[in-house]
């Protein structure tokens, strides 16, 4: 059985799109690390603490556990903390280009599988009025970087350069054919 160790509703959405039968089980983990961490090996750090967390609670069945941080000039972008955080960095990210990271664990029995994607996206120059208006929907609030590029957040990007569903948070091709090839194997 695969377990998805988020409670993300857009990873949910990618996962059913690629056909995967799973149940959700998000854990409760530390997200802190140390001070000058590289971006790809914060988002693999914090994968992997959820995967474990939630394979210790399923330990012969396939987990699936990712994390998204947005980085604009090495500065990570988290998830907004109230709607003027969210329009801070709309604004740093207004007319410039910054970097999606998302972490990736897959742990079925003693296979352990860990890795990154990272996409860049450029936005266009935001007015006020756009900034505003977007955050009086709500729709940031729940995502790293203040925006979503599924939603109204896609009327901001200019181009992107690598996997769009990476965006999202789950980079759909790479992990639909690394638990496929998880999945097929023994578990040892």
């Amino acid at each position: 059985m695969l377990f998805l160790a988020s409670s993300s509703p857009r990873r949910s959405e990618l996962l059913k799109q690629a056909g995967f039968e799973f149940t959700v089980e998000p854990t409760n983990v530390s997200e802190s690390v140390l001070r000058g961490t590289p971006p790809m090996q914060i988002v693999e750090q914090l994968s992997a603490r959820k995967a474990e967390a939630a394979a210790k609670l399923h330990p012969t069945d396939t987990i699936l556990a990712a994390d998204t941080i947005v980085v604009l000039k090495g500065r990570i972008l988290g998830k907004p903390k109230d709607e003027e955080n969210a329009k801070t960095m709309l604004k740093y990210l207004s007319a410039n280009v910054h970097q999606v990271y998302t972490g990736y664990t897959v742990i079925r029995g003693k296979k352990f599988f860990c890795g990154h994607e990272v996409t860049s996206v450029e936005f266009y120059a935001l007015t006020q009025k756009e900034i505003d208006d977007y955050v009086a929907t709500g729709d940031p609030m729940d995502k790293a970087g203040a925006y979503g590029i599924q939603g109204k957040g896609a009327l901001f990007v200019k181009r992107i350069n690598g996997d769009f569903y990476n965006v999202m948070g789950l980079p759909i091709a790479k992990i639909s054919r690394l638990l496929n090839s998880v999945e097929a194997g023994p578990a040892d």
